[in-house]
């Protein structure tokens, strides 16, 4: 709808406009600002919304039209709102008005070491990365989603010699007190078990079967972290083994010693970051002749750079934060362009149980288990609550919450709204499926008032939200215009008698919009939307 009508708009006026939606609905369903016109067409803002004014009056899309202090608001017609609806069912308007329906982009996420069991924190760049390429696939984007597995490297050592003293325990009773360089938690005996079973007790006799036990303990860990991004339907297109790149590093260094990115020093070889806005220079060879972790970073960039994407984003934690400099240098180094490299960064989060921090969990030592928190409040519920806010703010909340019936919690308030709809129908003679198949006669000769009207006119302006969500990479607003369209929606149920009436035909029809439009935007959030509660 906000698409088909600017252009109309544009075609009528002659210059490309922006709308808006007036804070007091009385003025009408959009106001087209003329203050950016002023300048350029040489006019006071004041008689350029008269002169736009008189041509939008003209058009059969539009009802009505004023003008205030530079704004021109205007209503549309119910024959146009009901076309628009009916596109809108046949989902006629998927990819409309999307200028990079081709483009393809490469999104990273998550990214976990495969060292132990997704934590809350994970969750929410999975969560918010899911989402985001849902949005994106759906506006017509080809987005490709990518895991990279961090499984070369101290971490994978680290894993394989706790298992080793986890077995040690197990197998010749020595103290279950792991090493303080090891990784602590019931995961890491339960690990130790598994390969006891699988690989015998020989491979806890000496550190000779370390690298076996790494190499098991890496791959049971990924099969974990698997099976929880699937407890909240996340499955990616494509895993990259950071141990097979470093297959590549040898051509990485050499293309950037030929583009002068590197230098020698105390031993060390150093990358120029500082040349592309780093604070400091940084390692990328010990004195040891060892690659550092960002070594791996650069192999893995190089190697996304030339699969020749249109774009590439990362989803990274707050603690990355001083990477982005340093990787996009190296690529700049490698003879790429850093600027098609995004790096969002997703904040931690604090969970609540009554008021009190959300217990820890004893298998996984000091952390909060993704698993443990959609196994207490639900996939659903947890989405939505994780998408709620901006991705780099924090986010605290208590889970409790999220078991409340009321408005202050969205799961419910959102939902509720969807249910009450298909309430209504199983009680109605009309059905959505019948709505749904009518013709678009049917539709555009509605004559729709008051907050009727104003109801469809939200439901509509869902593939707005979504072009605005996916390209500002805020995911939140899709949560806050479902949010919203429950609010009109129980509202406008609360205080009109739907069924037995004269109008029970018409409001149904616009209702069954503003059930196609909560559905799509949960099913987008990753979301299920409920006919019954």
């Amino acid at each position: 709808m906000y698409y088909t009508i600017k252009e109309i708009i544009n075609s009528a006026i002659g210059v490309s406009s922006i709308l808006e939606t007036p804070r007091d609905k009385s003025f009408g369903h959009f106001a087209l600002p003329t203050f950016s016109f002023a300048k350029e067409l040489h006019k006071a803002p004041q008689i350029l919304a008269q002169e736009f004014a008189q041509k939008l009056e003209s058009l059969p899309q539009i009802t009505s039209v004023n003008v205030v202090n530079g704004y021109v608001n205007f209503s549309l017609s119910s024959a146009f709102l009901g076309q628009c609806a009916w596109e809108f069912l046949q989902d006629k308007t998927k990819s409309k008005n999307m200028e990079s329906q081709k483009e393809r982009i490469l999104l990273e996420y998550v990214s976990a070491n495969p060292t132990g069991p997704l934590h809350i924190g994970h969750a929410r760049g999975a969560i918010f990365g899911d989402s985001l390429a849902r949005i994106g696939r759906f506006l017509g984007y080809a987005i490709h989603t990518e895991y990279y597995i961090n499984d070369a490297g101290a971490q994978i050592e680290k894993l394989g010699k706790s298992i080793y003293y986890a077995g040690r325990a197990l197998v010749f009773g020595e103290s279950r007190e792991l090493p303080a360089d090891c990784y602590q938690g019931e995961y890491v005996f339960e690990l130790a078990q598994e390969a006891k079973n699988t690989l015998g007790d020989y491979v806890f006799e000496n550190l000779e079967s370390l690298e076996k036990l790494c190499i098991f303990g890496k791959d049971k860990m990924l099969e974990e972290i698997k099976s929880n991004l699937a407890q909240v339907g996340i499955v990616f297109d494509s895993y990259v083994s950071e141990k097979e790149l470093f297959t590549q590093w040898d051509s990485t260094l050499k293309s950037l010693k030929a583009h002068n990115g590197v230098y020698a020093n105390e031993e060390k070889l150093w990358l120029k970051s500082t040349e592309y806005g780093d604070e400091k220079d940084r390692v990328i060879v010990r004195e040891s002749g060892e690659p550092t972790y960002l070594a791996g970073d650069i192999i893995y960039h190089k190697n996304k750079f030339e699969r020749n994407f249109s774009h590439y984003i990362n989803i990274w934690g707050a603690d990355h934060h001083g990477y982005i400099a340093r990787v996009k240098a190296a690529l700049e180094y490698l003879g790429f362009d850093s600027q098609k490299l995004e790096i969002l960064l997703a904040q931690m989060v604090a969970l609540l149980k009554d008021g009190i921090p959300y217990k820890m969990s004893k298998r996984a030592g000091n952390f909060i288990l993704m698993k443990d928190v959609v196994e207490d409040v639900g996939a659903d519920a947890l989405r939505l609550m994780f998408l709620s806010k901006k991705p780099d703010t924090h986010l605290e909340f208590d889970v409790n919450l999220l078991k409340k019936q009321d408005a202050s919690n969205p799961v419910y308030y959102i939902n509720y709204a969807h249910a009450r709809i298909y309430t209504l129908f199983s009680k109605s003679s009309f059905t959505m499926e019948s709505f749904k198949k009518l013709p678009l006669e049917q539709y555009n000769t509605w004559n729709l008032q008051g907050d009727l009207c104003d109801l469809l006119v939200s439901a509509l302006g869902i593939k707005k939200v979504l072009n605005d969500a996916f390209s500002q990479r805020l995911v939140n607003k899709v949560v806050d215009y479902l949010y919203a369209l429950a609010a009109d929606f129980h509202r406008f149920y609360n205080e009109t008698k739907i069924l037995n009436t004269e109008n029970e035909e018409q409001i149904l029809k616009v209702l069954v919009v503003v059930a196609h439009s909560i559905a799509l935007g949960l099913d987008l959030l990753g979301v299920r939307a409920k006919e019954s509660m």
